[in-house]
């Protein structure tokens, strides 16, 4: 019976064991931050009249945020097992600091929860703990401090005295800009804490540091302070914000990229608003960048991609962004302007600013630009997908009508889209049905005016459209990446038919196109060497068409190439000549037999006359045709026929027939020809 009622007595009053004891013990209600217990003793210490009037005092009021935690580990640490700790403690009854030698263990509340009993073991003296801890405050890279709520340093480690400039007096003289010191009150004074990253005005200079600021008490006073703990992270900030922009920019031009172009577009949006400005999306290319890149190289790319982000950027302002997107494709978006006319001469002024000479060692290159621009304002709803939509269709425009031009997208290029992607899927069909032809434009000899060759060119017949021509369907197969494959195609339609032709005892010339990215492709020489393969084929009566710009590049390779392909018994032409990067001088080192002039030097009569002679005279010295090109009027005709031109060919001639239609154009004395 006796040991019931001692049992009910443990039950009613838990601490009946400890109120018995002279030292002074409490137990410390963590969750409610309260003193669940005192016996006499440690009312003493903590100045109470009562256990009752102790139990009323919120301990969290004036608590540092790092005490509540510490606090809290330790009860998670008594969940844990049955730890004991002895740490130096200071508590502040009556707003007096009294530091203690304190243990503390686990205690079981009788609702279950853990809190911790506190036994005081007497006042503290140093010790090793007071020893190792001045040790490490003195030895320590971190700059430590204690600051009164004015922000006045009341202690500083050695670190901190060896960064702070002799002139700071305050806490707020540290930051380099205020609005650091504004987020480090506002942080602290609201949470208690703060964690922040700002840079610094120190002894060394301006760095940058990771302060961490909580409110506290003085241990020497009692009085609210802040202790400051900052540590210098200027490396690894400087190597972040590097990795960051890596992270954002396009590493061969600097320009952002296409992520970062895109985060900084959605940005905009989220935080619109309804807004009357005008902005302006940019769509730039660099004409024909693919050609130039194929011929010269991506070293050379690479210089010209380099000179025009930076001619373009020139242009902008500080307020306006520019990304490389991949290739020779950028985007730039203009931030507000006052109306259209502003936009179009800034665009006019940067199409102007990127039209000069690019020096890239061994050649000097000029480049144009193409640019698509879409118009609109920003709002919370605004589709970026759709506006990006419309500054490609104005760029396709601007392609479309010549290139080095600007186009602002206005409704009626909406029709024109819709005609682009028609002309596509149209494109894809008539490859896949073999629906592409062959016309042939015949060749006169200027003294005899009879045919002494012909140039095969494509011709697109649509079943409901009828013939569509090839500068309409050309372009889109270049952008759309099929060029070789219509080539390719192109080439063994008119061998093909060139053997049809020598089997008929027709004998007749025909040249075919080969354009620089299918020059520079490694099957051009094997589809050839299947081509010369065929019995009886006459390669002597095939002649390759292609540019300066083909002959250009590694010298050795295209060396190599040109060799193996003339050694099979094809001949070379030079075709558009004049308008490329190149000039006989150097390709005099290539067996070439035939040059033919660009259209535009004839068209040009008499004004091209001097430099027609020179080409002329040049042909001649290497033993080359001069074959010129797009002659329409008799004047023409008669010019390049007193100047001795060799061959002509254009519409005062022929246009460009089927291959029956030319068969029956051709006099006896061809077949008579061949049969001889």
């Amino acid at each position: 019976m006796a040991s019931k009622d001692n049992a009910s007595n443990k039950t009613d009053d838990p601490f009946a064991l400890a109120r018995r004891l002279k030292t002074p013990v409490w137990v410390y209600d963590t969750d409610n931050t309260r003193i669940a217990f005192a016996n006499e003793a440690a009312l003493s210490i903590w100045q109470a009249d009562s256990e009752e009037q102790l139990r009323t005092r919120d301990l969290s009021e004036g608590m540092s945020s790092t005490v509540a935690k510490r606090l809290k580990q330790y009860q998670n640490d008594f969940y844990a097992s049955d730890a004991e700790f002895n740490e130096i403690w200071t508590i502040y009854p009556g707003g007096v600091p009294h530091t203690l030698n304190i243990s503390y263990t686990g205690f079981i509340m009788p609702d279950g929860r853990m809190a911790m009993m506190c036994e005081a073991k007497g006042e503290s003296e140093e010790r090793s703990e007071a020893l190792r801890s001045a040790e490490a405050l003195l030895h320590t890279d971190v700059m430590i401090t204690l600051c009164a709520l004015d922000g006045r340093p009341l202690y500083m480690n050695p670190a901190a005295r060896n960064a702070v400039p002799a002139t700071m007096t305050t806490f707020k003289d540290l930051f380099a800009l205020s609005s650091d010191f504004k987020h480090v009150t506002r942080s602290w004074q609201s949470e208690g804490e703060c964690r922040h990253v700002a840079q610094v005005r120190t002894a060394q200079g301006s760095r940058w540091f990771d302060f961490s600021v909580k409110r506290c008490l003085d241990a020497a006073t009692g009085d609210q302070a802040l202790l400051v703990t900052a540590m210098d992270v200027s490396e690894l900030k400087n190597a972040r914000d590097h990795a960051r922009y890596l992270a954002d920019r396009d590493q061969l031009t600097g320009c952002y990229n296409r992520s970062a172009i895109q985060q900084h577009m959605d940005g905009l949006r989220d935080n619109a608003e309804t807004s009357c400005q005008d902005y302006a999306l940019l769509f730039l290319d660099i004409d024909k960048f693919k050609q130039v890149n194929d011929t010269f190289g991506h070293e050379v790319g690479d210089t010209i991609l380099i000179a025009f982000a930076t001619r373009v950027q020139q242009q902008l302002r500080s307020s306006d962004i520019m990304a490389r997107m991949g290739g020779d494709e950028f985007v730039v978006l203009l931030n507000d302007f006052s109306d259209v006319d502003v936009l179009r001469r800034r665009l006019d002024e940067i199409c102007t600013h990127v039209r000069a000479p690019v020096d890239c060692g061994s050649v000097q290159l000029d480049i144009t630009t193409s640019i698509g621009a879409a118009v609109f304002q920003l709002t919370p709803d605004m589709s970026w997908s759709a506006i990006m939509k419309q500054a490609d269709i104005a760029l396709y425009h601007s392609k479309r009508v010549g290139r080095n031009a600007f186009t602002i997208f206005d409704e009626s290029l909406g029709a024109e889209a819709d005609e682009r992607i028609w002309l596509e899927s149209e494109i894809k069909k008539a490859l896949a049905s073999d629906a592409f032809t062959l016309h042939y434009q015949p060749r006169f000899d200027i003294r005899t005016q009879t045919i002494v060759a012909a140039e095969a060119l494509i011709r697109w017949k649509h079943p409901d459209r009828g013939y569509i021509p090839p500068n309409r369907f050309i372009p889109v197969c270049e952008e759309m990446g099929v060029i070789d494959q219509i080539g390719d195609m192109v080439c063994r339609k008119a061998c093909e038919q060139l053997n049809i032709w020598h089997r008929q005892n027709i004998a007749i010339d025909v040249s075919v196109n080969i354009s620089p990215k299918q020059f520079q492709s490694p099957g051009i020489v094997t589809l050839f060497e299947e081509v010369a393969a065929k019995a009886e084929f006459p390669t002597r009566c095939l002649e390759l068409e292609i540019t300066e710009t083909s002959l250009c590049g590694d010298d050795a390779e295209v060396a190599e190439k040109v060799h193996r392909i003339t050694e099979l018994g094809f001949r070379l032409a030079l075709d558009d000549f004049g308008t490329g990067y190149s000039n006989l001088v150097h390709i005099s080192r290539f067996p070439v037999q035939c040059v033919k002039l660009d259209m535009s030097f004839v068209q040009k009569l008499p004004e091209t006359g001097p430099l027609l002679q020179l080409i002329f005279a040049l042909a001649k010295q290497i033993g080359a045709t001069t074959v010129a090109e797009g002659v329409e009027r008799s004047e023409q005709l008669e010019w390049l026929k007193h100047h001795h031109c060799d061959e002509v060919q254009g519409f005062l001639f022929s246009q460009a027939v089927p291959a029956d239609e030319l068969a029956k154009m051709l006099p006896v004395g061809f077949i008579e020809k061949s049969v001889a």
